[in-house]
């Protein structure tokens, strides 16, 4: 990787969606990007700037060497990451399957804590700015019907984050959550529901990639603690 002067961003989930669009908006300012994803096969993203690397987050056994290999490649300043990969499951909770259950809260949540628990020496260690992002969702602000494992996993993560941030408080390490309500991606594809078809009914990926620009741009010594996105209408239709 090449020594960028505004730094690398790491991105998981970088394959599509928020994540994706995340990348292209960090490429388009200037950052270096690693993505982070199961499977890049679908929507390459082509830019002298952008790198990849396949790991598949619902594997905890093999997540932390994978990543440490990630971390013993890096040669550069990192000036962000940004814990984004997601899955949603969606039923009544008798209808989940145990192995579902698991599937979200490992994915959801416990990858990004190993993720972070990997990286955070590292980034302590840098003499320079860093932010830690975590994409959350409305989910963790409120329970909804037929989410209740969901939100759980988003509720953990937003717990988790506001305990980072103190750990974090006496370094360089800023630590910030972004909770999107609906965003029109392919989240919604093995979903039963998806968002109303009108403009107000969702948010969209260059949405939240404009919002974690805010957060890096913002005054050394200023965290952004917490910024929450809805849609102006919300309205759900089954497929």
């Amino acid at each position: 990787m090449n020594n960028n002067p505004k730094g690398l961003i790491i991105v998981s989930g970088a394959s599509s969606g928020i994540g994706r669009a995340m990348s292209m908006s960090l490429l388009a300012t200037g950052y270096s990007v690693l993505g982070i994803a199961k499977d890049f096969s679908q929507e390459r993203i082509e830019h002298k700037e952008f790198n990849s690397v396949e790991i598949d987050y619902s594997d905890l056994d093999n997540l932390p060497g994978e990543l440490e290999r990630v971390v013993n490649s890096i040669n550069n300043p990192i000036r962000g990451l940004v814990n984004n990969a997601g899955i949603g499951r969606m039923a009544f909770l008798e209808q989940l399957s145990v192995k579902d259950m698991r599937l979200v809260m490992e994915t959801n949540f416990l990858s990004h804590a190993i993720t972070t628990k990997v990286f955070l020496p590292m980034l302590k260690r840098q003499q320079q700015l860093v932010d830690i992002v975590f994409t959350g969702s409305e989910a963790a602000l409120e329970g909804a019907r037929q989410g209740s494992i969901y939100c759980a996993s988003k509720f953990a993560v937003r717990g988790f984050v506001q305990a980072i941030r103190e750990e974090c408080a006496k370094t360089r390490v800023r630590v910030s959550i972004v909770n999107p309500g609906a965003v029109r991606t392919p989240f919604f594809d093995d979903l039963h529901f998806e968002p109303g078809s009108a403009s107000e009914n969702a948010i969209e990926a260059d949405d939240v990639a404009e919002v974690l620009l805010t957060i890096l741009n913002a005054r050394p010594g200023t965290v952004i603690d917490e910024i929450n996105l809805s849609p102006q209408t919300h309205v759900w239709k089954r497929k």
